[in-house]
């Protein structure tokens, strides 16, 4: 994983991501999920380029309460947190220009 995206779980997601001063978006994923490996190499990009925004991952295999908590039904699911609340979401894999709009559109 690279250095603008942080790895949560179950654990330390409220601290992570309910708790931070910046809005958070939250990729829900797995390892066996190709959609989800598509999508890794674009947020990456884009998180150089949003530095007033937190890029996390959350590996939905090994923290199954969170996921369950916010009903995630599909992967991968982007939900974009602000002030500890899940303001919106997006499922599936997104291009670079998709990902920019949604998050242009939203903080």
């Amino acid at each position: 994983m690279s250095k603008s995206i942080t790895a949560v779980n179950d654990a330390n997601f409220t601290a992570e991501v309910l708790e931070s001063d910046k809005p958070v978006l939250v990729d829900f994923w797995a390892e066996w999920c190709g959609p989800c490996k598509a999508l890794t190499p674009v947020l990456e990009d884009i998180a150089n380029q949003y530095p007033n925004v937190k890029f996390v991952k959350l590996n939905i295999d090994e923290s199954s309460d969170t996921p369950a908590k916010y009903g995630i039904r599909a992967i991968p699911t982007l939900i974009l947190f602000k002030h500890g609340e899940a303001e919106i979401s997006k499922t599936g894999a997104l291009t670079k220009s998709q990902l920019s709009s949604f998050l242009d559109e939203n903080i």
